[in-house]
């Protein structure tokens, strides 16, 4: 967390504004913090529509800087304790967690879901239920995964979570890397898409 004088972070209250905040736009309120978590806009929560009560849980000692946390109706996010998220973009349609000392660098994506069907004739559909003109009670049914990051995982910048992944303790993400398939615990994976270039033991 940055400490220096005019800290541009602000701790998270669910339900308030943040102070001097050039998004006015409140915390969500159907969400659980600890303690010492701060964010730096409101604005990391304007794609945030998830109903369920509560729809994202947020350990002690979090920092989320510029980030979009983006969920639909039924989605729910979890992020562990002393995790560090800038500059990302994590979208939910189901669920996604994020353990303990988790770092995640700029303009990653973590992504639960494909958001559109895969069809050609499915997308048109889909296309068209979006649109202004559109109902969107009348989208086609897309593939939805839960996503897991465990513990101590660094994810670099630009890298892209797909799906259905999960990311074992440890790992280590390159930047850029594309990843469709699970993690094992420490290792270290890179490309489009990603595998392992190095595998540790256990620390």
């Amino acid at each position: 967390m940055d400490n220096r004088p005019n800290n541009i972070f602000k701790l998270l209250v669910p339900g308030q504004k943040l102070q001097d905040d050039w998004c006015d736009f409140p915390i969500p309120l159907n969400m659980e913090v600890g303690e010492n978590s701060v964010v730096d806009t409101s604005a990391c929560f304007k794609q945030f529509f998830s109903t369920k009560p509560v729809a994202l849980r947020i350990g002690s000692n979090v920092t989320i800087r510029s980030s979009t946390l983006a969920t639909e109706p039924n989605a729910s996010i979890e992020i562990g304790d002393y995790t560090y998220i800038s500059f990302a973009s994590i979208a939910s349609s189901c669920s996604i967690s994020i353990g303990n000392y988790v770092c995640i660098a700029g303009g990653v994506n973590i992504v639960d879901s494909d958001f559109h069907p895969i069809t050609p004739a499915d997308r048109l559909t889909d296309t068209i239920a979006i649109s202004p003109v559109g109902d969107k009670r009348y989208r086609p049914k897309f593939i939805s995964d839960p996503v897991i990051i465990e513990d101590e995982v660094w994810v670099g910048y630009n890298a892209t979570i797909l799906k259905g992944v999960r990311i074992g303790q440890g790992a280590i993400i390159q930047p850029g890397s594309v990843v469709l398939q699970d993690v094992p615990a420490y290792a270290t994976v890179s490309g489009n898409p990603a595998k392992i270039i190095t595998q540790q033991h256990a620390r």
